[in-house]
């Protein structure tokens, strides 16, 4: 008995430090604050109905959760990695949770930029930004699995509450929906952060090494910022978060307009089933192409993953009256997409290295903000001036294209030069 009594206690601290136990945590957190911006399209129409204002207005809201999840992550990175994640990841889940809870009583569009965009930007922020941070140190020879596998939590969270959340829209109502299932989302992602932990000094020394070329130095924000290698990385992912982020927000409205939202596929609605779909796919492709990356490279993984979103995007708006394929080629939109949220870490941390991986990857993912804002207002008001839908998915589709090229031609050789010169002679 005494045995028991000694033994049982070491067990926590033993698994608390495992690092596998440690990606399975991130990735709860991850999904705790997924819903805000991957359901956010089941959303639009009975808030535009309830506050009375267009779409290019409502999709202001969009934006802002994106672009204070994204403009605010570098002073969010430097504050976890002073503070400690555990603490600050938990306030992160709690203000996601908060952000449903409080936009539920909003009664005017101000009063729901600043529930739903402002406490929830800032919230999911924290979040994201600390828990990739964590992973690219916890697995420095599997960086793009695990920062993957963790983005697979945001990416896919929504599995679990797309239908939930259609059918209680239908049923409960706008307001109860929101507060109901914010209560839950801060619960469930207080609790998984409080199991968080960083590698100490003696663990870290003792993982495995990176098994692909990575730089021997750590550069802080200020010094990576003057090189031209962290600007072709940030261009790049913005253009790749444009042409993601306006399928993710505008899907629900382009798909009524190619009259296939209703329409039965597999004995259930075309739009709900395309947007689990959507969840799985954008979920799977973060862990798989950080995994191919791992063995084959960042850049070759990038020129087939960005290609192939162009080339789905193309095929989407070609056939968009078949529902069926609609409901398949958004799948495979997605996969194309997802995956920047493993690759461009990764790779951000290969080449600027992981003593400031956090407040590193906050400066980089301020390109999603930007992205936002170009998929999201600005896409949804150049689909009202024009009238049609093939501008914005063409501007989309050679953002695609382009960045495959730049990562093949520009970026991969550009990073291999500035590695070779910091390789010990």
């Amino acid at each position: 008995m005494t045995a028991l009594t000694h033994t049982a206690p070491a067990a926590a601290p033993g698994l608390l430090r495992n690092r596998w136990f440690q990606l399975l945590i991130g990735l709860i957190c991850m999904m705790a604050i997924s819903s805000p911006q991957y359901v956010w399209t089941l959303l639009t129409k009975p808030l535009t109905a309830k506050l009375g204002v267009p779409l290019s207005e409502l999709q202001i809201t969009f934006s802002m959760l994106i672009v204070l999840q994204t403009f605010f992550s570098p002073f969010q990175g430097s504050l976890i990695e002073r503070y400690g994640a555990r603490r600050l990841i938990a306030i992160g889940t709690f203000m996601s949770g908060l952000s449903w809870v409080l936009a539920a009583q909003a009664s005017s569009i101000g009063m729901f930029y600043l529930a739903y965009g402002l406490v929830g930007g800032l919230g999911t922020g924290i979040v994201y930004v600390g828990v990739v941070g964590q992973m690219v140190r916890w697995f420095p020879d599997r960086r793009g699995f695990a920062v993957g596998m963790v983005a697979a939590g945001y990416g896919m969270g929504a599995i679990l509450t797309t239908f939930p959340i259609s059918s209680s829209l239908a049923t409960a109502g706008l307001e109860t929906t929101l507060w109901q299932f914010g209560l839950v989302f801060a619960v469930i992602g207080v609790i998984a952060s409080q199991a968080l932990r960083s590698p100490d000094p003696a663990q870290s020394a003792a993982l495995p090494a990176p098994v692909i070329a990575a730089g021997t130095h750590d550069l802080a924000p200020r010094q990576m910022l003057r090189t031209p290698l962290f600007w072709l990385m940030f261009v790049m992912m913005t253009m790749m978060s444009t042409s993601g982020l306006m399928v993710t927000s505008q899907m629900a409205t382009f798909a009524r307009d190619f009259g296939v939202a209703n329409v039965m596929v597999f004995g259930l609605a075309a739009l709900p089933l395309a947007l689990t779909i959507d969840r799985l796919t954008n979920g799977l492709t973060r862990p798989f192409f950080g995994w191919v990356s791992d063995r084959f490279g960042r850049e070759n993984t990038m020129f087939i993953a960005f290609a192939l979103e162009g080339v789905a995007m193309a095929l989407w708006l070609a056939t968009r009256e078949n529902a069926v394929l609609f409901v398949l080629l958004s799948g495979v939109v997605f996969f194309g997409w997802g995956e920047i949220f493993s690759l461009f870490p990764s790779t951000l941390t290969d080449t600027f290295g992981t003593r400031h991986a956090t407040a590193n990857y906050g400066w980089l993912y301020i390109s999603q903000g930007i992205g936002s804002i170009f998929g999201g207002p600005l896409a949804a008001m150049m689909h009202e001036k024009t009238g049609s839908w093939h501008p914005v998915f063409g501007t989309a589709i050679t953002l695609d294209i382009l960045a495959a090229l730049l990562a093949l031609m520009v970026l991969k050789p550009w990073r291999a030069s500035y590695l070779k010169r910091l390789a010990p002679k």
